[in-house]
């Protein structure tokens, strides 16, 4: 049984289970955690350089089968990868992003089922990372406070225009109209997102304040009309190649003395190559396609590069780990349910999309940063209180 194995393989000590098609099991450790049933032989041979992309796109298409908690299985995979898969120095490929190839990129993801989505995110929706100020908060809790976070460091008074670049469902947008007052016009690409959003809106008898709309970035109007401007979780489908026109649009549609947020996702290297032996490459293939994630540090020199003048940066990383974990949990406790909304293979996909995602922050192979901007005033003056106390009374 042991010589079915490739030697580099025999070698590890994990807590593994290997059950081969034949019926024969060979554990790689005492008290193994984590069996990986290998459904197809010509696997086996592969696994003497099982990056997680591969192990990940076997289990989708049904070549293996995964058995263990999934944070379990993530945690021992990424280890059987470690020990076996060199981290490749690659320079990330810059991908060509316009309006048709983002349209549809977005209806991929965004598009796959309300229903879905609501099985495992809060009552509002935010598919964005929560904000745990004591750590004990239900999902919900975070999710409040994290709309609350971003509506302060805005500084929102009421009146004011706020413009919300990738509003999901719609969850900011009415938390902003409803407790801050102000009018909101939010944009998506996703024409399942804009109709529960706009649902949501009329349920709360929002419609004078807010007005979402299917509409690109690139179309928004440039006369700064804008007194604020918010943008969660969306930059990352901008592309590399698109930095430069996303901040000078985001600057020509605020007004002077406005503020601009950008919440997103950044990467872990300067240059933006991807991390975590083939994980990034199974995200692009089956989770987020022509996604790109800029370092804080690229995405800063583009928002200044526009003429915007950064302010605050803040790393919410721990906090989007355990985001994840809840949307993860809250999915697990709920296979039976979610297995009638979706394909299987879907299922799959976003069973190891959450938790590995979950992994991910807490090793830091990925970060978020909510950066805020200002448009100063032509002899350089901005609105801004000398110091960010204001934020946290």
């Amino acid at each position: 049984m042991l010589a079915q194995l490739p030697p580099a393989l025999q070698k590890l000590h994990l807590p593994l289970r290997l059950k081969l098609w034949d019926g024969n099991q060979f554990d790689l450790g005492p008290e193994p955690s984590v069996t990986i049933v290998v459904k197809d032989p010509q696997l086996v041979a592969e696994f003497t350089h099982p990056s997680l992309d591969l192990l990940g796109t076997a289990f989708v298409e049904g070549k293996l089968e995964l058995e263990g908690s999934v944070k379990e299985v993530i945690r021992v995979c990424d280890e059987l990868s470690q020990a076996l898969v060199e981290e490749e120095d690659t320079r990330p490929t810059r991908i060509h992003h316009d309006k048709e190839i983002d349209a549809a990129s977005i209806s991929y993801h965004y598009d796959l089922s309300n229903e879905f989505y609501q099985l495992w995110l809060d009552r509002d929706m935010a598919y964005s990372c929560g904000y745990f100020e004591t750590g004990e908060e239900t999902l919900d809790e975070a999710q409040q406070a994290k709309f609350r976070l971003l509506c302060r460091k805005l500084r929102l008074k009421p009146g004011e225009y706020l413009l919300d670049v990738g509003c999901g469902w719609g969850g900011l947008a009415r938390f902003a109209a409803r407790e801050y007052g102000v009018k909101v016009f939010g944009i998506t690409l996703s024409k399942e997102q804009l109709a529960l959003g706009r649902e949501r809106v009329k349920a709360e008898g929002l419609q004078d304040k807010v007005d979402l709309q299917l509409l690109d970035y690139r179309d928004l109007p440039q006369d700064g009309r804008f007194d604020k401007i918010v943008s969660v979780g969306m930059f990352e489908h901008v592309g590399h190649a698109n930095l430069n026109e996303y901040c000078n649009i985001l600057f020509n549609a605020v007004r002077e003395g406005g503020l601009v947020m950008n919440h997103g996702i950044t990467a872990k290297h300067t240059d933006g190559r991807p991390v975590g032996r083939g994980a990034g490459d199974f995200i692009d293939r089956y989770v987020f396609p022509n996604g790109e994630l800029p370092h804080l540090s690229m995405i800063t020199a583009e928002i200044s590069e526009a003429g915007l003048e950064v302010v605050d940066v803040e790393s919410l990383r721990l906090h989007y780990a355990r985001t994840l974990d809840h949307w993860s949990q809250r999915l697990e406790n709920n296979l039976e349910t979610a297995a009638k909304m979706v394909p299987e293979k879907t299922l799959r996909i976003w069973r190891l999309y959450l938790a590995g995602c979950a992994y991910a922050f807490a090793h830091g192979w990925i970060n978020i940063d909510q950066i805020l901007a200002t448009k100063p005033h032509a002899d350089g003056s901005i609105e801004l209180p000398p110091t960010r106390a204001d934020i946290y009374r």
